[in-house]
Parts: C-alpha cells; sequence; structure tokens
C-alpha cells in the first residue's frame, strides 16, 4: 500500500508564507539594480563619463582641517558650492581611509594629511572611484628617502607589495607653493597609482583610463607630434623615462599649466581630460 504523503510536504508552512512577498521583493530589487549597473556601464562608456557621483550621506571636516583646506588648496576654493560639498566628502573618506605614518621622528599633523588627501582627490575628482585602493597606507619623510625597491633615494615611490604611498614631504610642499611650474611631487605619484588601479580594474574609470591611456600613446608615434615635442621640448626630459613617467608628467602639466597644455598639444591635453574626466573650472 503506497505510502501517505506527510502533511508538511503536501503545503506550504503557514508559518513561513509570509516571508514570499519579501523574497520576491529582493529577487526583483537585485533584477534593478542589476539593469541599473548595466545602464550606467553603457553610459560610462557612450559619453565617456559617470552617471551619478551622488552621495546617501556626506561626510564633513573637523573646522580646523575645512580652514585648512580654503587657505591653502586654490583648487578648493574655485568649485562651486555643490563641488565643494563633494570635494570636502572625499577628503574627509580618504583621512578615514588611509593610514598616515610619519618616518624618521617627523611629527604628523592635520594639515599633511588635508594636503595630501587634497591633491589625491582632486586628481580624481572626475572619476566615480575616488579613494585609491591599492594604497593602504602614506608614509610621510621629512625629505628625501632611501628606497630599498631599487637601492637609491626617491623623494617619492609607489609600494603596490606594501599597499603603500611613499612622499618626502619636503618635496610635496614644494610641489604646492608653485602651482604653475609643473613640477607636483603629490600630482605624480597619485597618477602612478591611478595608472596600477586602472591596469587591475574592471570597472569604467579603469576602461577609460586604459581607452584613452591609450589614445595618447598612439599620438606619441605621429610625426608632427614628435616634431611638436622637439620644437618646443615642453615636457621636462623626464618625462620620456617610460610611458608610465610620461602620463604621471603629463598629469602634473594638465592640472598646473592647462591652458599652455592645450595650446601646444591639443589633442593630448583632451585625451588627458577625457581620461580623468576632468569637465569643470574650465578645464
Amino acid at each position: 500500500m503506497a505510502q501517505r504523503i506527510p502533511m508538511i510536504l503536501q503545503q506550504p508552512d503557514e508559518n513561513i508564507a509570509w516571508l514570499a512577498p519579501y523574497a520576491y521583493g529582493i529577487v526583483a530589487l537585485g533584477f534593478l539594480l542589476f539593469l541599473f549597473r548595466v545602464f550606467e556601464n553603457f553610459y560610462a562608456e557612450h559619453f565617456g563619463r559617470p552617471l551619478v557621483r551622488q552621495y546617501f550621506s556626506y561626510r564633513k571636516l573637523a573646522r580646523n582641517q575645512l580652514r585648512i583646506l580654503e587657505t591653502e588648496f586654490p583648487f578648493y576654493r574655485k568649485l562651486n558650492r555643490k563641488h565643494r560639498r563633494q570635494f570636502q566628502h572625499r577628503v574627509a573618506s580618504f583621512i578615514k581611509d588611509k593610514e598616515f605614518i610619519p618616518r624618521e621622528d617627523l611629527e604628523l599633523t592635520d594639515r599633511m594629511k588635508v594636503l595630501i588627501a587634497a591633491v589625491g582627490c582632486m586628481l580624481s575628482f572626475g572619476r566615480k572611484n575616488y579613494t585609491y585602493s591599492l594604497i593602504h597606507f602614506i608614509l610621510i619623510y621629512p625629505e628625501e628617502f632611501f628606497s630599498n625597491i631599487n637601492q637609491t633615494y626617491h623623494k617619492g615611490e609607489l609600494n603596490p607589495g606594501g599597499r603603500a604611498l611613499v612622499l618626502s614631504w619636503k618635496d610635496f610642499e614644494a610641489g604646492l607653493e608653485d602651482g604653475h611650474d609643473n613640477i607636483n611631487l603629490g600630482i605624480h605619484e597619485f597618477m602612478h597609482a591611478m595608472q596600477l588601479e586602472a591596469k587591475r580594474g574592471g570597472d569604467t574609470d579603469s576602461a577609460r583610463f586604459q581607452v584613452q591611456f591609450q589614445k595618447i600613446l598612439k599620438r606619441l608615434t605621429h610625426q608632427e607630434v614628435k616634431d611638436r615635442l622637439d620644437e618646443t621640448r615642453y615636457f621636462r626630459e623626464y618625462a620620456f623615462t617610460n610611458e608610465y613617467e610620461f602620463m604621471a608628467v603629463l598629469s602634473e602639466y594638465f592640472m598646473e599649466s592647462p591652458g599652455t597644455f592645450k595650446a601646444n598639444f591639443p589633442e593630448l591635453y583632451d585625451h588627458t581630460r577625457m581620461l580623468l574626466n576632468f569637465k569643470f573650472l574650465g578645464y
């Protein structure tokens, strides 16, 4: 004789039936988020910029930290009210996310944290991903330091294995003092971090970076660009060490003298602007 099926297998448990609408809701929400990500990626690839750059809540700097930004960082003062709010949020998030480590008895101050974070956030301000996820530690030396990577003295370096950005504070400050000499240690080293992140990442910021970077390298093979580079000697010699140093130097010139850069090399300028998604303050 056939066995009778237990009642527990014949009908759903009334005690958990009420969960069904919530389960359907979670599935529907997940599907909507998936569609949004697909559209977001399409938008970024088609228009070359993120779809949105808003936050559910904005972090704020302490009053003394904000004062440093207002008085010592001209880029921040040029921003409109909306962008200032976003920039302050990003600087505060960067400071919270990284561990700042002074070396050789250097006294760590809020000024160091704010200005280092501000340079990094300035360079990545057009990006959706702005925190430099490959960097966990910011090591700050008083001046040039001996690097065990290649057994020589450096003003700055990116150490991917140690997840560290290493800076000479003396040279970092010097880069901020003259905002038009196209020599800025902070911009240079943060660009190296951005390059490596774009090489390893799979997000839309990384994809845009790689596309525009390849366009920059291709432009350098054109004879008229080569002739113009030889004629003007516009970029300092160190830029031609390799393709990565060229991009790091290019970013210094882009940030500090955009008008002259554009006048001399308009195509390289446009590719750099697209690479950084820098579409504000007249860039």
